[in-house]
């Protein structure tokens, strides 16, 4: 799918203006512009609209309209641009645990990046939570990442990525190494994104982290998470559109309400 895949736009989209080659310095850097640029985001569920998997209209809602996205979007979009630039790149998919106490499906995509001396995983898509740069596929050692920390442990029959809080690690998801393919997303999507107890259609749902903070919106609920401190307030309808627009970037028609 590289093949027709417009990079320049991709890396103009991201703010990427570094080096090109296949490196885990290079991998670091376009995962930490994407994940600070292209946001996560749920509406076209709310709207109606379905959320399309083909690489045409993924460029076209998160390259040229500067729209975002959730996992599967995001992640695809990542892989097809790692793909381009010569990364060997495996998709995989994981089973969510945060904020959860039940099993769930395998509805989280995410990606392995193999290099000679290791492999890492690569996330660009699981929102307000996840990560904001790649973590080695090396058991228990901590990834700091400005104001989070992340490790991977290995379970016995799956790995586990987790975040830490304090003193304590929680879960975020967890996945195998069992390589996935493009089919394998399209019947995950159509669950989340059409199913009536996904998450997906219940609320509308924006999350962009950065350096400093991460921006969470569920609902009509704005949450400012430093790592430190945490602020929430409760955005007012006619508000709605005004904070997807300033603290999002995502921008819509004046008028248009969700589902």
């Amino acid at each position: 799918m590289s093949d027709h895949f417009d990079i320049d736009a991709y890396l103009a989209r991201i703010g990427y203006r570094g080096a090109r080659g296949a490196s885990p310095e290079t991998l670091d850097a376009l995962h930490l512009a994407h994940a600070t640029s292209i946001p996560f985001e749920n509406l076209d569920i709310l709207l109606d609209r379905g959320i399309h998997l083909d690489l045409d209209s993924l460029q076209r809602k998160l390259i040229t309209e500067r729209r975002g996205g959730y996992c599967f979007e995001q992640n695809l979009l990542f892989g097809t641009a790692l793909d381009a630039l010569g990364f060997e790149v495996t998709m995989l998919s994981a089973r969510v645990r945060y904020g959860v106490t039940t099993l769930r499906p395998r509805t989280h995509m995410l990606l392995m990046v193999t290099f000679a001396d290791g492999r890492w995983i690569a996330d660009v898509g699981f929102g307000g939570d996840g990560l904001l740069r790649p973590v080695r596929l090396a058991m228990g050692e901590p990834s700091v990442q400005f104001r989070w920390t992340y490790r991977i442990t290995d379970e016995g029959r799956h790995y586990v990525l987790q975040s830490q809080r304090a003193d304590s690690w929680s879960d975020l998801y967890a996945f195998t190494l069992e390589p996935h393919e493009r089919i394998d997303y399209e019947v995950a999507n159509h669950y989340t994104s059409t199913h009536p107890s996904s998450p997906f259609r219940l609320m509308p749902i924006a999350q962009r982290p950065s350096r400093e903070a991460r921006y969470i919106l569920r609902d009509r609920q704005l949450t400012i998470d430093t790592g430190d401190t945490v602020t929430s307030r409760t955005v007012p309808d006619d508000e709605l559109l005004e904070v997807l627009r300033e603290t999002f970037g995502i921008h819509l028609p004046d008028g248009t309400t969700f589902r």
